[in-house]
């Protein structure tokens, strides 16, 4: 309960906070008409934010979920997973929460008609990328050692595959 707990109040905290709030403000500051110009906003263009911000809040939920009842951890760094997760979305990407918090601020550029949005969302991949480089991959692989190793040989770093280089043909299957 109590992971479950922490993991709440980091979603808010700081996914909320990159994914949510800050494109919120970025897209009603007036910065995009005076940087960019803004976008015109249209029926098709809410569709497909709605649809890519649903997907990416989906996916984050997904992988917090994993990870409190998989890997008895937290996303946060200060309480990570106990057990390496690698099932569901992270068999075809080891970074599927960090796409899913992408997605929604792609989709939150497309509903507000915000072209700085855009530019946030390359300016946290950019975010995102170092910290798993610099950070997050190192400390993985002191914490599970070959069972990380090995699953960075099966899974991508950001485009999901199918078990590259498995020599199994059903290890997709669940």
């Amino acid at each position: 309960m109590k992971i479950l707990v922490r993991t709440i109040v980091f979603t808010i905290l700081v996914p909320g906070t990159v994914g949510g709030w800050a494109p919120y403000w970025i897209a009603h500051s007036g910065l995009d008409g005076l940087l960019l110009g803004k976008a015109m906003s249209s029926l098709v263009t809410d569709i497909v934010g709605l649809f890519f911000t649903a997907i990416g809040a989906l996916i984050y939920l997904w992988c917090a979920y994993d990870f409190v009842f998989i890997g008895r951890g937290t996303p946060a760094p200060f309480a990570p997973p106990k057990t390496l997760v690698i099932r569901g979305l992270y068999k075809l990407v080891r970074n599927p929460m960090y796409i899913g918090i992408l997605l929604a601020i792609i989709g939150q550029g497309f509903i507000y008609g915000s072209p700085l949005l855009f530019l946030y969302a390359m300016l946290v991949f950019i975010m995102f990328h170092s910290f798993i480089v610099l950070y997050e991959e190192p400390i993985l692989r002191k914490m599970f050692g070959y069972d990380y190793l090995a699953y960075g040989k099966q899974a991508n770093r950001w485009l999901p595959t199918c078990c590259k280089d498995c020599q199994d043909s059903d290890c997709c299957e669940e």
